[in-house]
């Protein structure tokens, strides 16, 4: 059944919004979808990124086992709350990051600052990172 030319729909005009170079319709000047190996491609997998993401994968595998092993209480240390050991991993990683962007923020001035030749290496943060987890796991 087709419509007379007076009750046609008009079909708005595409504004930019026609298929990328090459006709693929997802956009993305002619690349193909995420596939296969290719999932992580976007990110910049450096070693420092690679242990972090292997800490915390650790971490959360080493925190299941310890709960079925061990069920947590509520205790309160000098967090203003009662938190649990999940609690305080999860106060803790939040902590870690925030500290880990400051520094990341912070490394470009800190050459500035201190008269370094280059920037400060982004260990010095993973470690310091690490240590103010374990603190928050310990005493929070």
């Amino acid at each position: 059944m087709t419509l007379p030319p007076s009750r046609s729909i008009k079909q708005p005009p595409r504004n930019g919004l026609c298929p990328a170079a090459g006709g693929a319709p997802w956009g993305g000047g002619g690349r193909r979808p995420l596939r296969g190996g290719a999932m992580f491609d976007w990110m910049a997998w450096t070693l420092p990124v690679a242990v972090f993401f292997t800490c915390i994968v650790l971490m959360l595998v080493g925190m299941t086992v310890w709960e079925v092993k061990s069920p947590t209480t509520e205790r309160r240390g000098f967090l203003p709350i009662a938190t649990t050991r999940g609690d305080r991993l999860f106060i803790g990683l939040l902590s870690a990051a925030y500290l880990n962007l400051a520094f990341v923020a912070l490394s470009g001035r800190m050459v500035e600052w201190f008269g370094l030749e280059q920037e400060p290496s982004i260990w010095f943060s993973f470690v310091a990172s690490m240590a103010l987890l374990g603190w928050i796991m310990r005493k929070g």
